[in-house]
């Protein structure tokens, strides 16, 4: 993602909510998906995206590990990078 007009924020680069996020991200998944590492540049963009995804992929009906397989089948149709 050489093209990317807004530079994607590292920990070095946040604090407070953001932190926080960031931190959650890193315990939870080992790594800071991009997305988030660029929607940071808005504090209430991240919350809010941040929300939705545990909403979407924590636990429920469907097995968590059977959500980020069918995100990364999704991404690999539609010739996105993940």
């Amino acid at each position: 993602m050489s093209d990317a007009r807004l530079p994607m924020l590292g920990l070095d680069n946040v604090s407070g909510k953001l932190r926080a996020i960031f931190d959650a991200f890193l315990r939870e998944r080992g790594n800071i998906p991009n997305l988030f590492r660029t929607a940071a540049h808005s504090e209430p963009i991240a919350e809010t995206l941040f929300a939705h995804m545990r909403a979407v992929m924590g636990a429920g009906l469907v097995d968590v590990r059977l959500k980020e397989l069918l995100s990364v089948r999704v991404s690999h149709i539609n010739l996105c990078d993940y």
